[in-house]
């Protein structure tokens, strides 16, 4: 059995494709690195520096949230539906 554990470990889940890169970190991993509910300045404190990937390129999470009115986020999902409502929803650009 350790046999088998061990071939299994070697090789990735998925293979990783070989195109372009993506600048930023995708929006769920900054959401996932807090807890919530959250208050909007305490997020800033924690993650305002972090580069997310959005459709129009990457942006400083702390620029997104200053065009978001709410001033806490109750759940993960209220904090995502108010960041994509900023910078939109759909495929994000690759580096060139």
């Amino acid at each position: 059995m350790a046999d088998d554990d061990e071939a299994e470990e070697a090789e990735p889940a998925v293979e990783l494709g070989e195109g372009p890169a993506v600048e930023g970190a995708p929006l769920a991993r900054v959401a996932s690195r807090l807890t919530w509910p959250q208050e909007k300045s305490r997020v800033l404190d924690k993650e305002g520096e972090a580069v997310i990937r959005t459709p129009d390129g990457p942006r400083e999470l702390a620029d997104v949230l200053s065009n978001v009115e709410d001033t806490y986020f109750d759940r993960r999902q209220t904090f995502v539906d108010a960041v994509e409502d900023v910078i939109g929803r759909g495929p994000v650009q690759t580096a060139e």
